[in-house]
């Protein structure tokens, strides 16, 4: 397989979250693992905190054009980690209201992995019941189960990823090569 066009949209508030490094982290270990090189490695970072701070809210007057940039590159991913803090038991409003800009379907030709921090295993689920059927909406490919973090791995998520890598790589692989080959 070629490079392949990738990114990690973090739905975190705040610029340079640890979210934003967990989305990178993923990004990097399942492109290893896959043995798949990134087309673009350093726009493959779409942090939704440093925008609103620099480009202004994802709605309202603009904000398609504010935001065209992460938009396209979204649009033209075969890979996306989407990762979220959890907040009020679902994903951030930040990610929700970027993710409107995307047309329902639109994104069917992009295999996403759903990733959320959770200060609780009680939250754990999220990512299943509300992250999951919003990407889903979009049209994108989800072969695998949602990599959920506690907040206490984020320190050192290696394990973490790498174990949830041990039972999605497979799956994650063969629809990669599957999507990347119909592009």
């Amino acid at each position: 397989m070629t490079a392949l066009d990738v990114v990690a949209v973090v739905g975190n508030p705040r610029p340079a979250s640890r979210t934003a490094g967990l989305a990178t982290a993923v990004l990097d270990a399942v492109l290893a693992r896959l043995g798949v090189e990134a087309a673009d490695p350093p726009g493959a970072l779409v942090d939704l905190g440093a925008l609103l701070a620099t480009a202004g809210a994802p709605l309202g007057e603009g904000s398609a054009d504010r935001y065209a940039g992460p938009l396209a590159r979204l649009h033209a991913a075969r890979l996306a980690v989407v990762a979220t803090p959890i907040y009020k038991g679902s994903y951030t409003g930040l990610l929700k209201a970027f993710l409107d800009h995307v047309a329902g379907g639109a994104l069917r030709r992009t295999v996403a992995v759903p990733v959320i921090t959770v200060g609780s295993p009680a939250h754990s689920l999220a990512a299943d019941v509300h992250l999951r059927p919003l990407l889903l909406e979009l049209g994108a490919v989800l072969p695998t189960p949602a990599l959920v973090v506690q907040e206490k791995d984020l320190a050192d998520p290696g394990a973490v990823i790498e174990a949830w890598l041990d039972v999605a790589a497979v799956l994650l692989r063969s629809v990669v090569e599957a999507v990347a080959v119909g592009s």
